[in-house]
């Protein structure tokens, strides 16, 4: 009788719905006359998004603090001029419409970038498999529910964010209603529609993405979006949302067991397979026993390229390449793949690969101007600081690294290496949520730097996104454009490693470095600074009053008295006398840079020569090789760098 009772609620609450529905089109038609045309140029008057909370918070009878918070959880309130996410969500509420935003995307190419990086193997270039449109689940697609349930044309709710704040709160009462809850004034009673959302199937990443946003409403918040509105939610630290709720959602149960994941996130186990594939062939990771073998030294970001199913797909396949964890953009759902034990093969640097744990977020736009939701670096934050906890790992950026900070480990290898997260990931907001924001720890007498734009204000053009030579969509960036001299007309730094004219290319990493990376400070003119960078003066804009970084002191290297030059390496390999019989010495090769006399690089770590021997599936094979020779890594470039120990005096930084 129960289950009848509860099927008969349901009912009624469809029908409510759909006589809802007519009314609601109509009335929702009245929101946008009354906050006025969307300016022109796109951008919003300095109090309409304000505006279109409240009216959208009254028409659809959802509490005004929900509707800010899962807007919040979604986008920070950021429309992104109509520009789509990484998995296609548009404005403040996120709505997707994922088919669109491929559609208007490049087909991805793939890289040159070999992800294993170990010399002692072939290469590993596997081809993505890229799921078709009509593969793409409900979660891509809320934008057109919320179409037919505001009236509201699916290019209205892509580009004007107080229509697509409506669409939010039609989907958020459609949900309230579908499970049979009343429309209620009190947040409270809104937490099974807010899990229903999120887009989850399943019951552990519904509630992790409610929690977030009941935790969002319980501190409140204030700030100015990338439409230069300003933006407030009152904290509620009393309440007490009815978790019940959930029950009623029909979700699955979620099974986190052998995951290595902090409990405030929903974490599922997809192995990575390790598998014999013939022919002294295997895939797609390495046995190991970290961090009693090997310390873990660095986390490295990623996006994958990829929406979810297909990321799935591609890390169990054993003929593909592996990495630790992968991040759902939707809510933040994370699968580990691979223990951090064992080592994946992700980064195209086999040195950082067997120091490492590599997190792939998704985002399935070859086109790298998309941005990233709170959800998923909220659930990133969490999952980095417990691994940064457990492993003893620095939360710095010399630690915490983007795919694009790992260096090439050989020449050759240089130009193939990998550029995401890109210029569009936010690393100052990241830091915070990490709980280490990037700030001064030192006057100009410091001598270092640490790079930190405003995010929202720095907005650097690039090209290059949709199609070659034309710009990208202008939005906020953490990178920082540098210039062979203190002005906007000297050329942009070169980098030799690259042997290519820098541009402004959005995967062009010779003349740009990044919010949180840190640097020795060779020259100042007016609102200009130099720091050394790739073995040369590198300029970049930094006034008194708005400036691109702040004041640091640190340990920096710089070559030993004597030598004009030391050599820069991609990877702290030992010395041949190193290795026991068996395993094939690999070369310690310099890369095409060289650290000058007089020159000096903020220090990372001091590390001795490791090289992590595993060529077959036979885990008796491997060997962890060790050497005498010691190495600091430093912020050489965009990427880190090694120089050997021997070659280099370490010293307190000084102006």
């Amino acid at each position: 009788m129960r289950g009848s009772a509860t099927g008969t609620g349901r009912a009624a609450g469809h029908r409510h719905n759909r006589r809802r529905t007519a009314g609601t089109v109509a009335s929702a038609a009245l929101l946008l006359p009354l906050l006025g045309a969307a300016p022109p140029d796109g951008r919003a008057s300095a109090d309409r998004l304000r505006q279109a909370f409240a009216f959208a918070a009254a028409e659809y009878h959802v509490p005004q603090s929900v509707l800010l918070g899962v807007s919040y959880l979604q986008s920070r309130w950021d429309a992104h001029g109509g520009a789509p996410s990484v998995t296609g969500g548009y404005g403040p509420m996120h709505l997707t419409d994922a088919r669109t935003a491929l559609a208007g995307a490049p087909h991805h190419s793939e890289g040159k970038e070999d992800a294993r990086g170990d010399r002692a193997r072939p290469p590993l270039l596997p081809k993505a498999k890229v799921p078709k449109n009509h593969e793409l689940p409900a979660r891509l697609r809320t934008l057109s529910k919320a179409a037919e349930l505001t009236g509201f044309s699916a290019e209205r709710l892509r580009t004007d964010a107080a229509a697509n704040v409506a669409g939010g709160a039609a989907l958020l009462a459609a949900a309230q209603k579908d499970l049979g809850e009343p429309l209620s004034k009190d947040p409270e009673k809104w937490y099974g529609a807010v899990a229903r959302f999120s887009g989850a199937g399943d019951r552990a990443t519904a509630a992790a993405y409610a929690n977030e946003v009941y935790d969002v409403l319980r501190t409140g918040g204030e700030r100015i979006t990338d439409a230069g509105q300003r933006i407030a939610l009152a904290a509620q630290p009393n309440l007490v949302p009815d978790t019940a709720q959930l029950a009623r959602t029909g979700l699955r149960t979620l099974d986190a067991g052998g995951t290595e994941c902090p409990k405030t996130v929903s974490c599922e186990w997809i192995p990575a397979p390790y598998k014999d594939l013939g022919e002294g062939d295997y895939g797609n990771h390495d046995v190991g026993d970290r961090p009693a073998s090997q310390s873990i030294d660095y986390i490295v970001i990623h996006d994958t390229e990829g929406p979810w199913e297909g990321v799935l797909a591609m890390v169990q396949d054993p003929a593909y390449v592996s990495w630790n964890y992968s991040l759902r953009s939707t809510d933040g759902h994370i699968a580990q793949h691979v223990k951090a034990k064992d080592v994946a093969w992700h980064a195209g640097n086999w040195y950082v690969n067997a120091k490492s744990v590599g997190l792939e977020h998704e985002g399935f736009l070859a086109s790298p101007d998309a941005w990233y939701t709170e959800a998923m670096y909220r659930s990133s934050a969490r999952l980095v600081k417990y691994l940064a906890e457990k492993y003893g790992i620095p939360l710095d950026r010399q630690h915490v690294l983007g795919h694009d900070n790992v260096p090439g480990p050989t020449t050759a290898t240089i130009a193939g290496m990998h550029t995401d997260p890109g210029p569009y990931w936010d690393w100052r907001h990241y830091f915070a949520l990490l709980g280490r924001p990037f700030e001064a720890t030192a006057d100009e007498r410091g001598g270092l730097v640490t790079v930190r734009p405003d995010y929202t204000a720095n907005r650097p053009e690039y090209t290059g996104c949709v199609a070659k030579g034309e710009p990208c969509a202008v939005h906020g960036s953490s990178a920082v454009r540098l210039r062979s001299g203190p002005g906007e007309s000297y050329p942009l730094i070169k980098d030799i490693g690259l042997g290519t004219t820098p541009t402004t290319g959005v995967n062009d990493l010779s003349s740009r470095v990044s919010t949180g990376q840190q640097y020795a400070v060779a020259d100042r003119d007016g609102d200009w600074t130099a720091i050394w960078f790739l073995g040369q003066k590198a300029w970049f804009r930094n006034p008194k009053k708005f400036p691109t970084a702040v004041h640091a002191t640190g340990r920096v290297v710089t070559p030993k008295a004597g030598l004009a030059s030391v050599p820069v390496y991609g990877r702290a390999y030992p010395e041949a006398s190193a290795y026991p019989a068996g395993v094939p010495a690999q070369s310690v090769s310099p890369l095409p840079y060289k650290l000058l006399k007089g020159q000096r690089y903020v220090v990372g770590d001091k590390v001795p020569g490791e090289y992590y021997y595993a060529v077959t599936l036979d885990e008796a094979s491997h060997k962890v090789v060790v050497g005498k020779d010691l190495y600091y890594e430093i912020q050489f470039g965009h990427r880190v760098a090694f120089v050997r120990a021997a070659d280099v005096r370490a010293e307190p930084s000084r102006s």
